[in-house]
């Protein structure tokens, strides 16, 4: 067996920005081998590869994970960092942009989650991250789905991490407060304020903690976790 194969794999959907992106650049430098799963994916390059995936559709994923885990040989952490969302009123909402919202923030985690376990079973283990918001905790006009998507995030993952303590399989739940990602850009359209750059914070270090939590001993889990800027304005 090569050095290479030796290499932990971690698949980091949602990479091709923001968090994800983020998150993919902190695992390569650990010594990871990345697969960044986006629907743009990015680039490939030193230890991180980029593959299409749709990750509210069950085929697509099932493929990319399959051919991750065919290539690499094994996938050690998930990390689901895709995200959508549609800042409107429940009379502005369509029907289709609900769908949209909880097929990407909750249905993807899932998929995700259905695919990799048994990779990661037969490998002894694993370890899968689910992030979050503090919108699973907190709630504000014109995000109905977006808070419907991240309170049954957690609750999909509390569920998943009972039933992965048989399998060496641990789930963690992120809860970031803002982070400087361009996630807001979509205010401006809508003539929605943006949030000032100086409330948020850079997601390289949330990324990093996301690392911290995964490479904890094996007896230890940490099962979720809040991080917000130090003048998070929706926490507490």
């Amino acid at each position: 067996m090569t050095d290479d194969q030796h290499r932990p794999v971690a698949l980091v959907p949602g990479a091709g920005r923001g968090l994800g992106a983020a998150t993919a650049t902190v695992f390569a430098e650990a010594g990871y081998d990345v697969a960044a799963l986006d629907l743009a994916p990015p680039a490939t390059r030193d230890r991180i590869t980029g593959h299409a995936c749709d990750v509210s559709d069950e085929g697509a994923v099932a493929a990319t994970v399959a051919g991750v885990a065919g290539r690499l040989g094994r996938i050690d952490v998930a990390v689901n960092c895709a995200a959508v969302d549609h800042t409107l009123w429940l009379e502005q909402m369509t029907v289709a942009q609900f769908d949209s919202i909880l097929a990407v923030n909750l249905r993807g985690p899932f998929l995700i989650a259905k695919a990799v376990w048994p990779v990661m079973k037969a490998n002894g283990g694993g370890h899968i991250v689910n992030i979050a918001s503090t919108a699973a905790v907190r709630t504000w006009s014109g995000a109905s789905a977006y808070h419907a998507s991240k309170f049954g995030l957690v609750g999909l993952s509390r569920g998943l991490n009972l039933e992965g303590r048989q399998d060496n399989i641990r789930v963690t739940t992120v809860i970031p407060g803002g982070m400087n990602t361009g996630f807001f850009e979509r205010f401006e359209a809508q003539g929605i304020p943006l949030p000032d750059p100086a409330t948020l914070q850079d997601p390289v270090n949330v990324a990093r903690t996301i690392l911290y939590a995964v490479q904890l001993p094996p007896d230890s889990v940490m099962q979720e976790f809040v991080i917000t800027p130090p003048n998070e304005g929706s926490w507490p």
